[in-house]
């Protein structure tokens, strides 16, 4: 449906409200049943049973059925192909083929079994407090679903977001088209591809792409990956990546379309220009567009709330622990608030939403934000935690960055992935870790680690009291947290015999 016509129906919804009696009134509306939309429904059904949750399309989450889970099946058999043709540094010689239709028929059965676990708890909610529809909030801040006029108390906006296609390309590229909605819906892996946008999931699905035997070609518009901003961090991920990744960085792209080949096959193609100013062109098969979600909320009718939304469709007054907006009894969450689109925080929103919406109850309990904490899933992986370099740059913070490079690292070199740099930034008033930027092997389980001592309080030196078993890459942040403990001039502990690299 176009913004016009939606418009359209909006208006005549308004103009019918006035005259259509209420047919519900409900303590608590969640409008949206993915991640954070089934918390908080779960979480408010523990203290009110006047209750109703509303969702469009299907019950199950972003994350399951489109977002992380088939991403990472389809990484999973990347990975197996990629040891498999790379294992000759080990004297291990083995050819490899790669059957496309079952690659991607194991993502979609995985998938599916993810997905309906999902359905199966959704399904044991009662069946008179689900709502399947699309819902508008009418000018008298009334919900409009299918036949019904429900009055709310209180509302939880939980509508996710959808992948961000720019202007015209949609229909530029026509069938050759893909986002993150659609990839895994292919029932064969592609001949060829570009992957338009270097965030984590154009980075995960082009890297893994390529070593499925796709020939891939990744775009960005800026010399930059994973939104990195840690400039060293950024080269070196860089240069990790492109052993096995074709990008093209700092290129902008000027214009996608279709063209037909002499056997009369359908292909995309991509005109684009380096930081030069030098001009190309791309052709292929499919072209992924990555450049970001965006989310769903500018047709839901928030405004009639009181909701106040800036350019970028991104609630203002926001309360980043329960999603509240001001002092309004409206809660916007998860994806909806495009605040950290990831799926922990979405939960934790969920949770806390879910509760914050009957305060008066005594087990009502708000989570605390979490630590900022993301990953990509590529290889070498890329971590962020905490407060980023430059946030840290602009607080006034004096602080010490430790280091260290996996090169050269142990276990690293043993296992072949000795590619990465880690940086951990140190408080040199408290002793406590701020940040970590890193790019390199187990970088999702050293991003926990750093993650549980920033939310813990904990200081380099206790961090440094913990055992480092030999030989793990995981020495690799004792040594980056050693550097941090030279660098504030803070006492060694006499126990460290023990060294890192052999």
């Amino acid at each position: 449906m176009s913004k016009s016509s939606d418009n359209q129906v909006a208006s005549k919804a308004d103009d019918q409200s006035s005259t259509t009696k209420i047919t519900r009134h409900v303590d608590v509306a969640v409008i949206g049943a993915g991640t954070a939309g089934q918390n908080a429904f779960s979480q408010a059904s523990k203290i009110t049973k006047n209750i109703v949750i509303i969702n469009d399309g299907f019950w199950t989450t972003t994350c399951a059925t489109i977002g992380c889970m088939p991403s990472k099946l389809l990484i999973a058999a990347a990975n197996r192909a990629h040891e498999a043709e790379s294992s000759d540094q080990f004297g291990i010689h083995t050819e490899v083929r790669i059957d496309g239709k079952q690659v991607m028929a194991r993502v979609q059965a995985e998938r599916d079994h993810f997905a309906n676990s999902v359905k199966k708890q959704v399904e044991g909610w009662p069946a008179d407090k689900k709502i399947s529809g699309r819902a508008y909030i009418n000018k008298q801040g009334l919900i409009e679903v299918n036949d019904e006029i429900i009055k709310a108390d209180k509302i939880i906006v939980a509508t996710g977001s959808s992948p961000f296609v720019p202007d015209d390309w949609r229909n530029n590229l026509g069938t050759t088209l893909l986002t993150s909605d659609t990839i895994f819906e292919l029932s064969d892996l592609p001949v060829s591809m570009a992957v338009i946008g270097a965030g984590a999931i154009g980075l995960e699905l082009a890297q893994a792409m390529t070593r499925l035997g796709v020939a891939v070609t990744l775009f960005n518009n800026v010399n930059r990956v994973a939104s990195l901003k840690d400039e060293a961090i950024n080269q070196k991920a860089i240069e990790c990546l492109s052993s096995d990744l074709t990008m093209k960085l700092a290129t902008e792209v000027t214009e996608v379309g279709t063209l037909t080949t002499e056997d009369k096959k359908l292909q995309a193609f991509i005109n684009y220009k380096d930081k030069e100013d030098n001009k190309s062109r791309w052709e292929g098969q499919y072209v992924l567009v990555a450049t970001g979600r965006r989310n769903n909320i500018e047709q839901l009718g928030v405004g009639n709330l009181g909701v106040v939304l800036d350019d970028s469709n991104k609630p203002q007054d926001l309360d980043i622990a329960t999603g509240q907006i001001g002092d309004l009894d409206v809660y916007i969450i998860g994806d909806a608030n495009a605040h950290i689109p990831l799926l922990h925080v979405a939960s934790d929103e969920g949770f806390s939403s879910g509760n914050a919406v009957c305060k008066d109850n005594d087990d009502a309990y708000v989570r605390a934000p979490a630590v900022p904490f993301s990953i990509v899933f590529c290889e070498p992986q890329i971590t962020n935690v905490g407060m980023s370099l430059p946030e840290i740059k602009n607080s006034g913070l004096e602080y010490v960055i430790g280091e260290v490079s996996f090169d050269n690292q142990g276990r690293s070199r043993v296992m072949g992935v000795n590619c990465g740099l880690l940086h951990v930034y140190g408080c040199k008033k408290t002793h406590t870790i701020l940040g970590a930027s890193m790019v390199g092997p187990d970088a999702e389980y050293i991003g926990h680690i750093i993650a549980n001592a920033i939310t813990n309080d904990l200081s380099v030196k206790d961090l440094l009291n913990m055992p480092f078993y030999h030989p793990t890459i995981l020495e690799g942040l004792r040594t980056a947290l050693r550097d941090v403990q030279d660098k504030m001039s803070i006492s060694r502990q006499p126990n460290d015999a023990q060294q890192d690299g052999l």
